[in-house]
């Protein structure tokens, strides 16, 4: 598998967004809704391509798509410190569970070395069971809780 900078790949990634939503959602949250936030966000990125956002597909040894990972440079809100965050990552269903997101991971914190940057961060559904347990298997641990509430 290797990493390649995303380029005529934006059918691909666009077409992964529902993987993102793909679990018992927050009461609060439509699953249209979240679609669509991630969906606009992700084009932003790709079209515009700002400074601070990054892009990378992983390819299967015959060179196809087989997920693909959105890293951003942001600055830590205690330290001022680079940080990494992996904004979206995703793996196609076919290669589920076949390395393809530790491999994506690995990347980011190559990246983020290469990079100076002192965290990897991330933020992740509670029911996206399947993720959790990859990224705490990968040595991720809470930081920031972020807790909701809708307003009635």
């Amino acid at each position: 598998m290797s990493d390649s900078m995303a380029e005529d790949d934006d059918d691909f990634i666009l077409g992964l967004v529902p993987r993102f939503v793909n679990f018992t959602l927050p009461p609060w949250r439509k699953r249209h809704e979240c679609i669509e936030g991630i969906r606009n966000d992700l084009s932003r990125h790709l079209e515009d391509q700002p400074v601070n956002s990054f892009l990378f597909v992983a390819e299967s040894d015959e060179g196809k798509p087989v997920g693909f990972i959105h890293l951003q440079k942001t600055q830590d809100y205690f330290t001022g410190y680079n940080n990494c965050h992996i904004s979206d990552l995703a793996v196609t269903p076919t290669y589920e569970g076949q390395g393809v997101g530790r491999a994506l991971l690995e990347h980011a914190e190559t990246w983020a070395r290469e990079h100076r940057c002192q965290l990897v961060t991330l933020a992740v559904f509670p029911g996206n069971e399947r993720a959790r347990a990859l990224y705490e298997a990968s040595g991720y641990g809470a930081d920031l809780l972020r807790l909701a509430k809708p307003v009635r």
